[in-house]
């Protein structure tokens, strides 16, 4: 008796480990997929996802972003930039500010730039809604790296945006261990459609204090 309680513990823990392989290998080629979609169409907004900056120049990561959103601004694809990212421990600028400074420098008008902040891609997001709310902006191109496009995306349409992809050609990132960024992304993206990703980022990032506009 206790010999088939045991194989039949083994069979379902077998099963559950089956699914679980299966859950998340389906996961990582929508991220892969996801990170090679580019998508030809015009948006009210682009809106960069933020990473490392130094002292207020933009790290080569952060720079390809900005870049890209360059070109998509140049070949009018959409009249507002929006760009994300918080102060790390030490940092004297912001990365949305350095972001900024970036791109006035290469010609587009102040005016036009909205700035957020956050320590993750959810804070990303929260704390630049109210102000792309405030301009009456829904549609948005999302500039990131390729392995992230696939999550920047699904937190952007939780948070009432419509998103389309615009993955950075020819990252920095594909100089290193490409496979770790692959994996992480697989994991939180994985967990993140379970148990939600407003409630990933609560348990994983210090919190941020948000100013929504009025009416958002």
């Amino acid at each position: 008796m206790i010999f088939q309680v045991l194989r039949l513990i083994a069979r379902v823990l077998g099963v559950l480990v089956l699914v679980l392989v299966l859950y998340f290998g389906v996961t990582f080629v929508q991220i892969w997929l996801r990170g090679h979609d580019h998508t030809t169409k015009s948006a009210q907004a682009i809106l960069i996802f933020g990473t490392t900056e130094d002292n207020g120049t933009p790290s080569p990561e952060l720079k390809a972003r900005l870049d890209q959103a360059l070109s998509l601004y140049d070949a009018g694809r959409a009249p507002w930039v929006a760009v994300t990212g918080g102060r790390r421990p030490g940092d004297v600028y912001t990365e949305a500010g350095a972001s900024a400074m970036y791109l006035e420098n290469h010609g587009v008008p102040a005016s036009r730039i909205l700035k957020g902040a956050g320590s993750d891609t959810w804070q990303n997001v929260s704390t630049i809604i109210g102000k792309l709310r405030r301009h009456h902006i829904k549609t948005v191109i999302t500039v990131t790296d390729p392995f992230h496009e696939y999550r920047a995306m699904a937190i952007s349409s939780d948070q009432g945006l419509t998103p389309d992809p615009s993955p950075v050609r020819n990252s920095p990132t594909i100089k290193h261990q490409l496979w770790r960024f692959y994996l992480k992304e697989t994991l939180e993206v994985g967990v993140g459609r379970i148990v939600g990703y407003h409630h990933l980022s609560e348990w994983t990032t210090a919190p941020v204090k948000v100013h929504h506009a009025s009416g958002g």
